[in-house]
């Protein structure tokens, strides 16, 4: 018999990055970041927030750190304990007055956004689970390799109207190869190349420009997908800190296409990495994109080394 394991703390100096399966893009994190990961899951209430790099209070400004915030909080959290075993992963939103969440505001065309992504970077995936009139989100799931795993839940409660983004860690048995991470602001997926222009800086918001080619030539089909022409997701290096990035534009019409740049607006809370996803469909397949930028150092005189993911050593 199947037993669903519950996800659990596990803070050991372990990879943390943001990448997608079969992806090069991966960085490493230190032990004081991996011990970060156990306090910040068991959320908020009693706990010395963990500060940034720049000694400001990460959980202040950026999201997707803890397992509570503002009396929500993930409950009954369970996957599959083993490589291959098949079974569901699911999770309970439980409200400030202990009650499991029944009603969610719509956002980017669902009420919520599930990223789960492997200590290392590698097997990331962002998926829709569905939800059972008692609140319960579940979906089949299989673990294809061992590791840790970071579990990010983005959503809107309709009682608050305000988005809230709370993360908890799964442990897989299996074996576990982590690999560095190295900049990267270009990348081929099924053929299509796509590239990443702009810079991050710490504490400002600014455009990143996503631009795909195929055969280098411009792909100017690009589908709607989650209210826009991409998603992108974003991760801090280090702890996973979720970024809210915001695409330009109106909402497309159906059947409406675009491309080949896609412009967002983002903010990096704090100087470092950032571990970029986009998401783009066309011909109905929606394919993930991996890159990883620094944010531009606009005070040590390294600007070109920084901006857009120069080459150099971490």
């Amino acid at each position: 018999m199947r037993a669903p394991a519950r996800l659990g703390l596990y803070g050991v100096g372990l990879i943390a990055v943001f990448a997608v399966a079969f992806a090069t893009a991966s960085a490493v994190v230190p032990d004081d970041a991996a011990e970060g990961w156990a306090q910040d899951t068991e959320g908020h209430g009693g706990h010395d927030a963990p500060t940034s790099h720049d000694g400001s209070d990460a959980h202040e400004t950026a999201p997707g750190l803890g397992l509570a915030q503002d009396g929500y909080r993930l409950a009954e959290v369970t996957s599959p304990g083993t490589v291959g075993e098949e079974g569901e992963l699911s999770l309970v939103v439980i409200d400030p007055q202990g009650e499991p969440v029944t009603d969610f505001d719509v956002e980017h065309e669902k009420e919520l956004h599930l990223i789960v992504v492997r200590a290392d970077g590698q097997l990331f995936r962002h998926v829709h689970p569905e939800r059972a009139e008692d609140g319960t989100w579940s979906l089949p799931w299989e673990w294809t390799a061992g590791g840790t795993y970071r579990v990010i839940a983005d959503f809107v409660p309709a009682a608050t109207g305000d988005g809230l983004t709370l993360s908890t860690t799964a442990q897989v048995a299996g074996d576990y190869s982590p690999v560095p991470a190295q900049p990267t602001t270009s990348t081929t997926v099924d053929g299509y190349t796509v590239e990443v222009a702009g810079e991050l800086v710490a504490g400002e918001s600014t455009e990143l420009t996503m631009t795909i080619t195929r055969d280098d030539e411009a792909v100017t089909d690009l589908e709607p997908y989650l209210g826009a022409f991409g998603h992108l997701v974003a991760l801090r290096e280090g702890d996973l800190a979720y970024l809210h990035v915001h695409p330009h534009g109106d909402v497309p019409e159906t059947g409406e296409t675009s491309g080949p740049e896609i412009v967002f607006e983002a903010t990096a809370p704090t100087p470092g990495r950032y571990l970029l996803y986009l998401d783009f469909r066309i011909g109905g397949e929606v394919r993930t994109a991996p890159l990883v930028i620094d944010t531009a150092d606009h005070t040590d005189g390294h600007d070109d080394d920084h901006a857009n993911g120069g080459d150099h050593d971490h």
